[in-house]
């Protein structure tokens, strides 16, 4: 007996897949995955076999996971977003290993946008739709454009922050060794 939710058109091989989490019709998830609990895997989604996934993730439709994605806990990933794993790939030639892409917790990526492999999106970072990610992301920005530009410093509520780092929200963050962190 699952302690999840599978949908009967979904295809489901592995075993690592936490509690209370949804996978809808035409997913694939291969055997090595691992899911963590409360995530929601939408329809037309592929998660391959050298895949970490945090709990509370959402995984919107028509997203493909690839070898070396690592995703923390509480990130959103939009409809179509494309993951990248080898910058040189070739037919019928592997890497001995891919290269990790790694979303830190909070992340949100907006629909359609493409993450270049071996980047880290830090924690609370905002990718805007259609982008083109092709640098480590520092935590709390929002990103966005081809190739994706800094375009602000944002909460982790999701809001802008004002020139003080403050936020309509209350919360408020200061800038130590270049990085936003809250006060």
């Amino acid at each position: 007996m699952t302690n999840y939710y599978k949908h009967p058109n979904a295809i489901v091989e592995t075993c690592k897949i936490g509690e209370n989490t949804r996978v809808w019709a035409f997913a694939h998830i291969l055997p090595g995955a691992v899911l963590g609990s409360n995530c929601n895997v939408n329809d037309h989604t592929f998660i391959e076999n050298d895949v970490v996934i945090g709990n509370n993730v959402t995984i919107k439709s028509g997203v493909y996971i690839w070898d070396g994605v690592r995703i923390k806990d509480n990130v959103f990933i939009g409809p179509n977003v494309t993951f990248t794993n080898d910058l040189r790939p070739r037919s019928k030639q592997y890497p001995a290993e891919f290269l990790k892409t790694i979303l830190e917790e909070g992340v949100s990526i907006g629909a359609n946008a493409t993450i270049i492999a071996g980047n880290t999106i830090g924690k609370y970072a905002m990718v805007g739709a259609g982008s083109l990610v092709t640098k480590n992301i520092p935590n709390n920005t929002l990103w966005y454009g081809n190739p994706a530009k800094f375009r602000g410093n944002i909460c982790n509520c999701g809001e802008k922050l004002n020139d003080k780092y403050q936020c309509s929200c209350g919360k408020k963050y200061v800038l130590e060794d270049g990085v936003i962190v809250e006060v």
